[in-house]
């Protein structure tokens, strides 16, 4: 009985425990409930703080920098060999140009158009830089003449020795008008846009040139190289240069003036250009002009004076007018059919050079290449 009661009790306390683990079992494989998984799963969610901001911003930054900092290093590098690769080319580029133009002093289309965009000098003449452009455009204007209508081959031994005589001189010239335009500058005188189409027309009429452009551009072309612009250019030169010697000769207008007064007083034209003007081929004639049908394209006489002529009437006089190297008072003495007669009073100004050589006496331009006449 009492082994009885033993394995009775011991079935009992093998039940209790059963019955305790099966509840335990049976929540185990239980399936929780929606309720119970969105509980759980926001139960591991962390709270969002400025704390928590903060740390996740710095874990993303730190696994960026890993890339970043390579391509900074990798684009700073380039920037660097790039600076060095510009700054070796432009070193090599100025030390080209300049042994070619100081050393060399090559007259090359591509160094002349590299001296159009640089302002490289070849001389100083007073205050004014000489540019190595404008000394370029003087002797290639002179090169492309005797090139292609004196068949000059300038890379033979002659031509290197006749080029060797130019140089100088296209220096001198653009050393000199840069004088010029100190004395412009100092007597406040200019070239106005008319004034140079003006010269453009005569020169377009004294060679017998079609109205427009093209024709005369065309003849620039075949003898100097030029474009119409460059015609202009030069032309703006020249008629500044004839202005400043007729405003600085004050004598030669003082003299002019004279006859003027002696003419409106009653002297007679004829004496008066015996005596007073500098032509020596027309002043023992009274100063009658050989050629008796003067139009715009005489080579004789001026188209300044030309024009005039067509405002006079036989018989009368004009006033001063200036023509590239003279004051000249002239009489109409006929016209007919657009052609005319007439006689002057030629006074002669002083050339430029006159004025300039004080100026260059009294402060020598200084010359940046070498170029002086072969001996």
């Amino acid at each position: 009985m009492k082994k009885l009661s033993l394995k009775k009790k011991g079935r009992s306390e093998r039940t209790k425990r059963v019955r305790a683990i099966v509840p335990q079992v049976a929540q185990r494989f239980r399936k929780p409930s929606l309720q119970q998984q969105t509980e759980a799963a926001l139960s591991n969610v962390p709270r969002i703080t400025n704390e928590t901001v903060a740390e996740h911003r710095e874990e993303v930054l730190k696994g960026a920098r890993k890339y970043k900092y390579p391509l900074e290093h990798s684009k700073r590098r380039i920037i660097i060999v790039s600076s060095a690769l510009l700054v070796t080319a432009l070193i090599g580029f100025f030390v080209y140009t300049g042994l070619s133009l100081y050393r060399y002093q090559s007259t090359s289309l591509f160094m002349y158009r590299v001296t159009q965009i640089l302002p490289f000098p070849a001389a100083k003449a007073g205050g004014r830089w000489v540019s190595y452009e404008s000394y370029l455009f003087e002797l290639r204007r002179v090169m492309h003449y005797y090139e292609t209508q004196q068949q000059v081959d300038f890379t033979s031994e002659s031509g290197k020795r006749q080029l060797e005589t130019y140089r100088p001189r296209a220096l001198q010239q653009v050393i000199s008008f840069a004088y010029v335009k100190d004395l412009a500058a100092q007597n406040n005188i200019r070239v106005t846009q008319q004034e140079i189409t003006d010269a453009v027309n005569i020169l377009r009429t004294q060679n017998q040139l079609a109205a427009g452009d093209d024709e005369l551009e065309a003849v620039m072309q075949k003898f100097f190289g030029w474009s119409l612009g460059d015609l202009r250019r030069q032309l703006k030169d020249e008629l500044l240069a004839q202005k400043v010697a007729a405003k600085l000769d004050k004598p030669a207008f003082a003299k002019a003036q004279n006859v003027i007064v002696q003419l409106n007083g009653g002297a007679d034209f004829v004496a008066l250009a015996a005596q007073a003007s500098d032509d020596v081929n027309t002043k023992s004639n009274g100063g009658q002009y050989n050629d008796t049908a003067i139009t715009m394209k005489s080579q004789e006489v001026p188209p300044q004076i030309v024009r005039e002529l067509g405002k006079l009437q036989p018989g009368t006089v004009s006033g001063i007018i200036t023509t590239p190297t003279s004051f000249e008072v002239v009489k109409l003495l006929g016209k007919e059919n657009g052609t005319y007669k007439a006689a002057h009073i030629q006074i002669t100004f002083s050339p430029i050079e006159s004025f300039i050589q004080p100026l260059e006496k009294k402060n020598p331009p200084k010359k940046f290449i070498s170029v002086e006449l072969p001996k």
